[in-house]
């Protein structure tokens, strides 16, 4: 078992930039991978990005460019950099752990908020 924390989200002007947090309870080297998704009102849960230990990456076409995910192991710690937002970015981003990098979560954070305004 793994709990994540979010921070970081907020509103921001279209243009603009946020930095995600992931914090985990435990080590998250023992995850093959991390990974963030997001969930816009009334839509199903997407993925953003996700990042393996071997530090291979994976970006969704709609975000390609603009965000990046990192990791700090020492600090069981996964970020999100998002440049360029744009108000279809609003949502609430969820950070997730995956026990084998080519399969989906299995374990969420409880998610944050984020809103770009125009």
């Amino acid at each position: 078992q793994v709990r994540m924390v979010e921070s970081g989200g907020g509103l921001v002007q279209a243009g603009g930039s946020l930095r995600l947090f992931c914090v985990a309870s435990r080590t998250i080297f023992c995850f093959n991978a991390m990974g963030w998704y997001r969930q816009a009102p009334g839509k199903q849960r997407e993925l953003d990005a996700t990042l393996t230990t071997g530090g291979s990456t994976n970006y969704a076409d709609s975000v390609k460019g603009r965000v990046t995910i990192s990791r700090d192991n020492a600090k069981n710690t996964v970020y999100l950099q998002m440049n360029s937002l744009k108000p279809e970015d609003t949502a609430v981003y969820y950070c997730t752990a995956h026990v084998k990098s080519d399969h989906g979560p299995d374990y969420w954070g409880q998610g944050t908020q984020v809103t770009v305004s125009s």
